[in-house]
């Protein structure tokens, strides 16, 4: 550490001259305050799931998903001031879906408009320490991608294709004035969508529900829906100090079709045409074992 301190003077130094006191002074004293770099090494978390796969049967509910962590390094001023923020969220696979506008003219409803969301999760659950606005600004809720509001539909906006990288592959910095601003999809179709995912509990958010059991340990719970749909699902973890983003963690869960009903599905997926002969000759038998069991003499 002496050595360090030593050369930054010495820069300083080399860098003021002889003429100047007041920027060696003002050198010495930035190094000789301790910062978050220098003091300590910068925090890390990991975390953990209750389970990495779920199994859809025939009487799914939904279930709840439990979500570990466990906070490194962290500053001991900052964990009794209870700045630091945790957000938690699980990502379903990204599906492309179309929304259509519908008006009813003459009687009759007629398509006026549609607009196609290519990266659309099918569902997403949030959860977080406290509200999303309080623990950081909105460029960088969308930057991650963070909350339903903020949720990344789409590849274009405006007519114009914008390459997003996934949240794993971000480099977070804070936005200039210069920068092309990542603005999410807002207009009255990604609302549509928004709103009627919600109603359906496919994109649910939950303040609170992230709590610290112990100075280090962290658990989050999230209610995953009855209709969770089956794939390869992603369960994101997001750790703000102060307002500022620290770094991320992620886990995949999958989701998938246990039983009776996952035959039939991996039958018809994988045999289609052997499905669809099954299909109508077991109509047709039943049909006529219908009219031989009902018929009247």
């Amino acid at each position: 550490m002496r050595a360090v301190v030593s050369f930054l003077l010495d820069r300083c130094r080399r860098f003021a001259g002889r003429r100047s006191t007041g920027l060696v002074a003002a050198c010495a004293l930035m190094v000789a305050v301790p910062g978050p770099v220098a003091g300590q090494a910068l925090e890390t978390f990991e975390i953990g799931l209750s389970t990495d796969r779920i199994g859809i049967t025939s009487d799914f509910s939904g279930t709840r998903l439990v979500i570990f962590g466990a906070l490194d390094n962290a500053d001991a001023r900052i964990l009794r001031q209870q700045r630091y923020d945790i957000v938690v969220s699980l990502v379903g696979p990204r599906q492309p879906v179309v929304v259509r506008k519908k008006e009813r003219t003459l009687g009759l409803w007629i398509n006026r408009g549609s607009e196609t969301f290519d990266i659309a999760p099918a569902s997403y659950a949030l959860a977080s320490t406290r509200p999303l606005s309080d623990i950081t600004r909105e460029s960088f809720r969308v930057s991650l991608s963070m909350g339903i509001d903020d949720l990344r539909l789409s590849t274009s906006e405006g007519g114009r294709s914008h390459v997003f990288p996934e949240p794993e592959s971000l480099v977070i910095s804070a936005p200039t004035d210069d920068a092309p601003a990542l603005v999410p999809n807002r207009d009255e179709y990604a609302t549509a969508l928004r709103r009627i995912r919600r109603e359906r509990g496919l994109y649910n958010q939950t303040i609170g529900s992230v709590e610290f059991v112990s100075a280090t340990l962290f658990r989050a719970d999230l209610q995953l829906p009855a209709d969770l749909p089956v794939g390869n699902h992603t369960v994101r973890a997001f750790l703000f100090r102060n307002g500022v983003f620290i770094r991320q963690s992620s886990e995949p869960l999958l989701v998938i079709k246990t039983g009776f009903e996952a035959v039939v599905d991996d039958f018809a997926r994988n045999y289609a045409f052997l499905y669809g002969l099954f299909a109508v000759a077991l109509a047709i038998f039943m049909g006529w074992f219908g009219r031989v069991v009902f018929k009247r003499d």
